[in-house]
């Protein structure tokens, strides 16, 4: 495929709003994950809670729009001069040629929960001031933005679990391709909800402590939330050296089961194996890889053989989750940002909370951070249902 500029990129996590403070956090291993305080929430569980979202205020003529997810929306929209990139690039393309691709899993849902609380006690009805497509609704956030920032071209969310926002890169990228737009903002918006903190609950998929991704002791999820985005554009002659480049992407769907992957991670190593092909590079070639590494038992030994099959035990790899925690239809976006970081920092995060790598696990799992070089790196992104998605970055050299 043909290699798409990172022309601007931004993430707020709960290891920091914007790229420096998340490259701050990265450096100093440190864990944004804290006990659960969130809303009436009764779980013993950590979560990875981005500070600061309830105070955000959307512009006046967006109200109708106001609920947590679209509010952390707009929090990492002013950050890193990314807002003034997106109205720069509408000024050159002409807003019809700039599309918006997001990606989301539960998107405004927990105003839907809300308003359940404050249903009529006689009729049910649901409070006159509740919206639902403008909140609950999967498409509001695209909506959102693409209103906020007055772009008139395509627009999509794609709500496929955990590669949600992975996947957005893909769909932006073929529409680079066919010239139908020149520009395109791609992410991930996903905000802590009760309906996903009881689900996973409910499905055991939950640690009571902070997630230990790959460890002998690992036992579940911690969940977190995060707005990530990149502008992406057609790469120019004379790019700077330090310019991030989408090189590849791979998508697979194996199907094996509606919340567990094939055991041999079969789906991941094509999806693997296809963002390798797409940017004509060998294995060898990465320098670095951010595993999808939930910390769930079955979850972890499934990417690890899939990485092995391909990479052998030699290309180094992590789970961030350990620091964000698991962002869900976020966590695609939110770690291509982190894979951009690594790029341009030279730096390989370790795994944070992982004290013992299980020995049965044979992937090369990284604890410690390690300075060096990355010229490419890989970024695993694995939902339910066996949706798979691998994007290749690399630096312009």
């Amino acid at each position: 495929m043909r290699p798409v500029l990172l022309k601007s990129y931004t993430a707020s996590s709960c290891i920091g709003l914007g790229l420096e403070q998340t490259f701050d956090s990265l450096l100093a291993h440190r864990s944004g994950l804290r006990k659960c305080a969130f809303e009436s929430v009764d779980i013993d569980t950590h979560v990875g809670e981005v500070p600061g979202v309830d105070e955000v205020r959307l512009p006046s003529a967006l109200t109708r729009f106001d609920c947590r997810n679209n509010r952390l929306a707009e929090l990492a929209l002013n950050q890193d001069g990314f807002l003034e990139s997106v109205r720069h690039a509408a000024s050159r393309w002409n807003p019809r040629r700039i599309g918006v691709f997001i990606g989301t899993s539960t998107a405004g849902i927990l105003q839907t929960e809300l308003a359940y609380r404050d249903r009529d006690p006689l009729t049910g009805a649901l409070p006159a001031s509740f919206e639902y497509s403008t909140t609950h609704n999967s498409f509001s956030v695209a909506d959102y933005l693409r209103r906020r920032l007055r772009l008139e071209g395509p627009a999509m969310v794609v709500s496929c679990a955990c590669a949600s926002s992975a996947k957005v890169f893909a769909s932006a990228r073929r529409m680079l391709d066919a010239d139908v737009i020149d520009a395109a903002l791609v992410g991930g918006v996903d905000s802590l909800c009760l309906t996903t903190l009881y689900g996973f609950h409910s499905l055991q998929l939950s640690s009571a402590l902070p997630c230990r991704p790959f460890d002998v002791a690992r036992d579940g999820i911690s969940i977190g939330e995060a707005a990530a985005y990149a502008l992406l554009e057609r790469p120019t002659e004379n790019l700077d050296a330090d310019a991030v480049l989408l090189l590849g992407v791979g998508e697979s769907s194996d199907a094996y089961h509606m919340s567990a992957p094939h055991p041999e991670g079969l789906g991941a190593r094509r999806a693997m194996q296809a963002a390798l092909a797409a940017a004509g590079l060998d294995a060898g070639a990465i320098d670095y890889i951010n595993l999808h590494g939930t910390a769930t038992p079955s979850n972890d030994r499934a990417e690890s053989q899939a990485v092995t099959s391909i990479f052998g035990a030699t290309t180094p790899g992590s789970s961030t989750k350990g620091a964000t925690g698991h962002t869900l239809g976020a966590a695609g976006a939110l770690e291509a940002v982190i894979c951009a970081i690594a790029l341009r920092k030279g730096l390989m995060p370790g795994g944070i909370h992982t004290t013992r790598v299980d020995p049965t696990l044979t992937a090369h799992y990284l604890r410690e951070n390690r300075r060096a070089p990355v010229i490419h790196a890989l970024s695993n992104s694995f939902g339910f249902g066996g949706t798979n998605c691998s994007l290749v970055f690399g630096r312009a050299r």
